[in-house]
């Protein structure tokens, strides 16, 4: 008889399908889905709560740069992982439909839950303790990109151009879908490299826990940052990726 008391739950990960969608559409997917890393017997999670989109053709995106070997998951089979160094923490991406593009993994919110339990939350605490070396608060585990990485021990060469895998690193769909999405320019854009595109989203539920919150005071709506209806900012994005 097997003893089921070391058994581990697993979660199911997104089909191969679904991240063969425009970079915007795939950006807009993704928000509220779960990334879960599976590390010393637990499977740590985080929901993504921010996203950011990019293309080929901008100025914006690494991939308009050229083709280099530390970029080349942007040009491989949709969902292949992207990773890369920012402000001296690793970064991660997946790529989508179209050569070149990709969304970027901004930021995410501890999940706890029936496969990551509590012990799961205080392990990815001890990963990413605060700047003074104490616990840091949940809702700030992974609040920008380099954050979300430490809080989960995703590594740039341990996962670069590699794609998700069942047992140690998948998103999952648990069922939630942000009601109300903001919509924003991206962050750290240099000038003049296409950094007025709004290409950044956000679960509004979560705005206050994102790398920024494009609807802080003194943001104004209709100008800074749009708040929309997920099914509207689906169907924006829809529309943005048919070719003209």
């Amino acid at each position: 008889m097997s003893d089921t008391r070391t058994r581990i739950p697993s979660p199911t990960p997104l089909p191969e399908h679904f991240f063969q969608q425009d970079a915007r559409q795939l950006a807009v997917a993704l928000l509220g889905k779960v990334i879960r890393r599976r590390l010393n017997g637990q499977w740590l999670a985080a929901r993504i709560i921010e996203t950011e989109a990019y293309l080929l053709e901008e100025r914006g995106s690494h991939a308009s740069l050229g083709y280099t070997e530390a970029r080349r998951a942007l040009f491989m089979a949709p969902g292949t992982i992207y990773m890369y160094y920012a402000r001296g923490g690793d970064s991660m991406n997946c790529s989508s439909l179209g050569e070149g593009c990709g969304v970027l993994l901004k930021s995410g919110y501890p999940v706890v839950d029936t496969l990551s339990p509590a012990d799961s939350l205080a392990q990815m605490q001890a990963l990413n303790p605060s700047a003074s070396g104490g616990v840091r608060a949940p809702e700030r585990l992974c609040a920008g990109q380099t954050l979300l990485c430490r809080s989960l021990q995703i590594r740039v060469p341990d996962w670069n151009a590699r794609r998700f895998s069942a047992d140690q690193l998948l998103l999952d769909d648990d069922g939630y879908q942000p009601s109300q999405v903001l919509r924003a320019p991206r962050l750290g854009i240099p000038t003049g490299r296409d950094e007025h595109l709004f290409y950044r989203w956000v679960d509004a539920a979560y705005s206050r826990h994102c790398t920024r919150n494009p609807a802080r005071r003194g943001q104004i709506e209709g100008q800074h940052f749009h708040n929309l209806k997920l099914e509207t900012a689906q169907q924006q994005a829809q529309q943005e990726s048919r070719p003209c």
